[in-house]
């Protein structure tokens, strides 16, 4: 405790009043010097009876609940729109089977309406074929009535009729009377021909006019079936496309949205991330201080922090570094890889599929660290932005050979690969590429490595 020295003081005043007015100064001292030593070491203070590290300030902790709260609530909201999504694209892909349906049953009616073009396109060459033959067949029949009328004609100017005595009469000869008597049977002959030819001309014309009238009526009938089955069928088809468009527009609608939740997500993870980290380094510090110790190694600057590189010659490091450099030039596959290597890469409806990743076995780049870190035994889930959450953050100046490092945009993580040392990494870089190492590039990078070993 402070105390005052001896030497010149006001009129009036005592050595016992200077000495009570230390006490009383030194109090207050006290009283306003311990809290905030406490605050700021974080650790026991001799005679102050605490001996527990302070917990952060009431403000502190209410924003790290409201930020945690934030978290599970968008995290809720991720979930739900994963559950919407995968709703909607399993409508989707109703749908699409429904379009891929009608459009095959507006292909059939327009194939059979083509076939019906054609058939009433026959029927009516017919008609016009038999329209002519009828006209054909009906001058014919009026040459054959005109020989007749010529036959009858000259036999009456003659006075003889085709069987009459008088036709024989004025023969000369008997030889002349024969010749006349072939003549009249050869013309009734060609006139009993013509006359049956009349007839069997005629029911041909009738025949073939009735016949060429149903094939007309049939095909145009069935012209009129085949184009209502068409635009019955084109409008089934545009109620599908459009059934369909409505729900791609709800599916990148949906997208969107969650795409905005993660981001919401994100940052409120790092915000719980950054007031989590500002809690700790205040506790490391007040338990430095408190012990009379440096603070601990994660609250220090280490030899990286000059840009001298800490050294990690950890077996297990090596073994994960030497999986992953043992896939160099396995071409790269949206969703491939496993603990056990690479694997068949699946659809992501768009770049991927472009690429054929799809057909593709090999590693997208979760894919390789999951099999990276399978060696040591560590399973890691198949997705960066997981993986970015799976061991110690550190800053990236501090970053060792083995540890992950990630790169990420408003989306939130959304890359990564292994770091090798001497500003090199191991990584699966994209669709169309291979497994390779390269130099880190830093356009992006998150701050943080995640180091598992």
């Amino acid at each position: 405790m402070m105390r005052s020295r001896g030497g010149g003081s006001p009129a009036g005043t005592g050595a016992a009043g200077r000495r009570g007015g230390s006490r009383s100064g030194a109090s207050v001292s006290c009283r306003v010097l311990v809290p905030l030593l406490v605050l700021l070491l974080g650790g026991a203070v001799p005679g102050t009876g605490l001996s527990e590290p302070p917990r952060p300030p009431d403000q502190e902790r209410q924003r790290l609940r409201e930020e945690r709260a934030e978290v599970r609530h968008n995290a809720d909201r991720v979930r739900e729109l994963a559950v919407r999504l995968a709703e909607v694209e399993s409508e989707l892909a109703g749908l699409s089977a429904e379009v891929e349906s009608a459009l095959e049953r507006a292909n059939k009616a327009r194939v059979d309406l083509r076939r019906a073009e054609r058939s009433l396109t026959r029927s009516e060459g017919a008609a016009r074929a038999a329209e002519a033959a009828s006209e054909l067949a009906a001058r014919r029949l009026v040459r054959h009535r005109e020989r007749v009328d010529e036959f009858i004609e000259g036999s009456y100017k003659q006075g003889s009729l085709v069987g009459s005595i008088p036709a024989f009469v004025g023969a000369d000869s008997a030889g002349e009377a024969l010749d006349r008597a072939s003549l009249l049977r050869a013309l009734a002959r060609s006139q009993l021909d013509v006359l049956e030819e009349l007839r069997e001309a005629r029911i041909a014309r009738a025949n073939r006019d009735a016949a060429t009238r149903d094939a007309v009526r049939t095909a145009e009938r069935k012209h009129r079936a085949a184009e209502r089955a068409r635009v019955a069928a084109e409008a089934a088809r545009r109620r599908a496309v459009a059934a369909r468009n409505a729900r791609r527009a709800d599916l990148a609608e949906l997208r969107a949205e969650r795409q905005r939740a993660r981001r919401r997500l994100n940052a409120a993870r790092a915000e719980v991330s950054t007031l989590e980290e500002r809690r700790d380094r205040r506790l490391r510090r007040g338990r430095a201080g408190a012990d009379g110790a440096p603070a601990s190694p994660g609250a220090t600057s280490s030899s990286s922090g000059d840009g001298t590189e800490e050294p990690n010659t950890s077996p297990r490091v090596e073994t994960v570094v030497s999986r992953a450099l043992s896939q160099r030039g396995v071409t790269y596959a949206w969703g491939g890889g496993s603990a056990d290597g690479p694997s068949r890469g699946i659809r992501d409806g768009g770049v991927a599929d472009a690429h054929g990743d799809y057909r593709k076995v090999g590693f997208d780049c979760s894919g390789l660290m999951v099999y990276a870190f399978a060696g040591v035994g560590i399973r890691l889930p198949h997705y960066s932005g997981y993986q970015y959450r799976a061991g110690t953050r550190l800053p990236l100046a501090r970053k060792q050979r083995g540890d992950m490092l990630f790169w990420r945009d408003e989306g939130g993580v959304h890359h990564v690969a292994l770091y090798l040392g001497d500003g090199r990494m191991v990584e699966a870089p994209h669709s169309g590429a291979h497994v390779r190492v390269t130099g880190v590039r830093y356009s992006g990078i998150a701050p943080y490595v995640v180091r598992l070993l």
